[in-house]
């Protein structure tokens, strides 16, 4: 019998199709790391809906597409536990209690929120919800007593808030209820868009899907920055942010050939339309078995929600006994 030795917890908002920066930001540790530990990953549906309350059909369609991502790159139901938010009512019970362990002025201050308000253009229009964001994924972490959480560097002041809530409450309740997590960054934080920009967003339309078919990945291939001091082949062009490099390092097997081909391009003589030939060809290899599980996940979206609503079950289970023993510690076991 494995052993399983750490419980984690995962999960996606289902604002969109999940795309590479997902890929290598988090869903390779995933199935990965699914055989030796305890893993929970969650479809944040109501998370999404704190910026997208207006599309709640988008949300909702993007639960199963979401889902379908997660079993073509290898999620495997019988190793993970994948689940919807919405439907684990502890998640938001344990919400309304930390919301009193932390103040308002924390909240403002907390980075990953300062950063994302300005980067959605709230302005003075914030959502309430959307402020309480840092205590939801609070509960959504503590719920599962989860102690590795894989993350981005951007979402570090977020686990941070997390343990503050942690050992708020176990101090002032005299108990070792709750768990402090530990952040798990991937060795590839965050892939740049395809246009140069340092973060893919489906707003800015400078991704690559894990659903994109053969055709749309050569376009979008073929159309990405790279140099623009690279004029000529002959020239010498820089490999430090250039995007189609960094890609060739996530994703091409052969890394003694993506280092010669950078100390080619380095000294000249290569052109872009070379390099981008070679990392077509490798996402084409990379994606295409992605491509075919999904179509197949996509045929059958009845199956794709029994496994859902089977994770949520187990999900349910364990944030019930998570949230008694919160009742417990705070007297209020009636």
């Amino acid at each position: 019998m494995k052993e399983r030795a750490k419980i984690i917890l995962t999960g996606d908002r289902p604002t969109g199709p999940l795309h590479l920066g997902h890929y290598v930001g988090s869903l390779k540790n995933r199935v990965e790391l699914q055989h030796s530990t305890v893993q929970y990953v969650m479809i944040a549906d109501v998370q999404a809906l704190t910026d997208h309350a207006e599309q709640p059909e988008m949300v909702r369609r993007n639960v199963l597409e979401v889902a379908c991502d997660y079993l073509a790159v290898g999620i495997d139901p019988s190793q993970s536990t994948l689940f919807i938010q919405s439907l684990v009512k502890p998640l938001f019970e344990l919400t309304i209690y930390y919301l009193n362990l932390v103040t308002w002025n924390r909240l403002k201050h907390n980075p990953t929120v300062k950063q994302e308000i300005i980067a959605k253009n709230f302005g003075e229009s914030v959502p309430a919800g959307f402020m309480i964001y840092p205590i939801s994924q609070a509960a959504d972490i503590t719920a599962f007593k989860a102690d590795l959480v894989p993350v981005g560097e951007d979402q570090l002041p977020m686990i941070e808030q997390t343990n503050e809530i942690v050992r708020h409450f176990n101090r002032i309740y005299k108990k070792d209820v709750l768990v402090e997590c530990k952040a798990l960054i991937p060795k590839i934080a965050r892939l740049p868009g395809t246009d140069g920009k340092p973060k893919m967003g489906k707003s800015l339309g400078n991704c690559i899907y894990l659903s994109d078919n053969a055709d749309t990945l050569s376009k979008k291939v073929k159309g990405m920055y790279t140099d623009p001091g690279h004029l000529r082949v002959e020239d010498p062009g820089k490999v430090e942010g250039n995007p189609v490099f960094t890609y060739l390092d996530a994703f091409d097997p052969d890394k003694e050939a993506v280092e010669a081909l950078k100390a080619h391009y380095q000294r000249g003589g290569l052109g872009d339309s070379v390099v981008k030939k070679r990392l077509n060809e490798v996402l084409q290899a990379f994606l295409e078995p992605i491509r075919t599980r999904r179509d197949e996940y996509v045929k059958d979206p009845g199956a794709v929600m029994q496994i859902l609503q089977q994770g949520t079950g187990r999900a349910n289970a364990a944030a019930h006994q998570t949230l008694l023993d919160v009742r417990k510690a705070m007297f209020l076991d009636y």
